[in-house]
């Protein structure tokens, strides 16, 4: 006679709790014990179907572990922190983007965990997005707007990719898809993107003839080497810059707290009239950043940093055991990049932000006041060496963007291929060569 408070299938066993069943089993050798119904031969139908999964080593329906969102976000920064060690800049961004799916469960539904967040669900995120405001630049006196159409698709994305996470880690039950798979982002249309603005040669020279003799050299360094502004403000004089062979180095500095965007290193040929430029700029210097303040320009001459290299180097190592006991909820690399910006302000070098309010300000002078991000300067770059026929292998290095190991969009070519400096030098020279910038700089040297 079968018992009527419990019964056995296979692995599976089965047993009544007042008015409900439950299932127990071992799988990877963890007990789970989970609730499934107040009805018998539904509770039959489910132990038969996990006992079959269990005898052919398959995930079983309840071998995962619901969490809540909140808690899921946590996890995955955190394995990006720590194990595929994401720059610290990434990691804020993902979690600036993941905060509005936080937010969306708590107004809409607090209890919701990462097994009975569906389709819907999802749908219903990408309408919240559209509906609500944002500072752009995050600041909190900010004027707020609606996200713009890549906003929302950068933050779907990014929730996208951390639900990939959840479904590798078994926060989803094994024959749940990502909610967020529902979502053709590349069907998304983008109706209100911005213009990326290049500047004409009238425009160009218009701009640098505004600049002043501390703005100048800044600005004729990014047009003709089409660099990041923040790799700029970590460029140093000893270690990066070889006027003799005209060369600058973009180089990782791990122990003074800064890394290239892509990780990816980099030497930049630097054309006659640049490398005359800096040289001047550079006067007697010897140490320091490349790029220094304006309140360290005085009388025509700029004087001396506070810091070399290696003092750097040991303030940072006395700076970071401090802030890390007065702020103990931040991250080590958190730490270390917060000290970083105080050694380098020390050493005499411009903050990245400030390159673009000299920029917004000569904009505006030239009556291009849309124009507020000194990027475009790297797309006018960029765009001068398609416009004079430069290899791509060559432009890609040239640019620092990331490549994949067989060679980037070149395939195996472009693994075997290999570019000798004196080819890239000339490349770059011929590229620039009649351009309104180095025109301008030329000018600017007979001063």
């Amino acid at each position: 006679m079968a018992k009527k408070h419990s019964f056995r299938v296979g692995k599976v066993r089965a047993d009544l709790r007042g008015q409900v069943w439950y299932l127990t089993y071992n799988h990877d050798g963890r007990r789970i014990r989970r609730r499934v119904s107040s009805e018998r031969s539904v509770a039959q139908q489910m132990a038969a179907q996990i006992n079959a999964q269990i005898e052919v080593s398959a995930p079983t329906a309840f071998s995962f572990e619901a969490i809540r969102i909140d808690e899921l976000q946590d996890r995955w920064l955190k394995h990006h922190e720590h194990v595929l060690r994401s720059s610290v800049q990434t990691i804020k961004r993902y979690r600036t983007a993941t905060q509005h799916l936080i937010a969306f469960v708590k107004n809409r539904a607090p209890r919701l965990n990462t097994a009975q967040f569906s389709q819907r669900h999802a749908e219903d995120f990408v309408r919240y997005l559209r509906a609500i405001e944002v500072a752009p630049n995050g600041h909190v006196n900010t004027a707020k707007r609606p996200l713009l159409d890549n906003g929302v698709r950068y933050i779907l994305a990014t929730c996208r990719s951390m639900f990939v996470f959840a479904v590798k880690h078994r926060h989803l039950s094994p024959y749940a898809e990502n909610p967020f798979l529902a979502i053709d982002l590349d069907r998304m249309p983008t109706e209100d993107a911005r213009p990326i603005h290049l500047l004409t040669e009238v425009q160009e020279r218009q701009f640098l003839n505004q600049c002043d003799d501390w703005q100048f050299p800044m600005f004729l360094l990014l047009m003709l080497t089409g660099m990041r502004p923040g790799e700029a403000t970590h460029l140093l004089i000893h270690e990066d810059v070889d006027l003799k062979k005209r060369l600058l180095s973009i180089r990782n500095k791990p122990q003074l707290g800064w890394q290239v965007k892509t990780r990816n290193e980099r030497d930049i040929p630097i054309v006659p009239e640049l490398a005359e430029v800096l040289k001047r700029y550079i006067g007697d210097r010897a140490i320091g950043p490349l790029i220094v303040r304006r309140s360290m320009q005085s009388t025509g001459k700029f004087v001396q940093p506070l810091l070399d290299t290696k003092a750097m180097v040991r303030a940072l190592a006395t700076l970071v055991p401090e802030l890390s006991s007065a702020r103990p909820n931040f991250t080590q690399r958190e730490i270390v990049q917060l000290a970083a910006k105080r050694i380098w302000r020390d050493a005499g070098a411009i903050r990245t932000d400030r390159i673009r309010c000299e920029f917004v300000r000569l904009t505006q002078t030239i009556g291009l006041p849309d124009l507020t991000a000194p990027k475009s300067l790297r797309h006018l770059f960029a765009t001068e060496l398609q416009d004079r026929n430069v290899d791509p292998l060559i432009r890609s290095e040239l640019m620092g963007h990331s490549t994949d190991r067989n060679g980037g969009g070149l395939g195996m070519t472009g693994r075997y291929t290999h570019t000798r400096p004196e080819t890239k030098a000339r490349e770059l020279e011929r590229a620039m060569s009649g351009r309104a910038a180095v025109l301008v700089a030329q000018e600017w040297l007979k001063k």
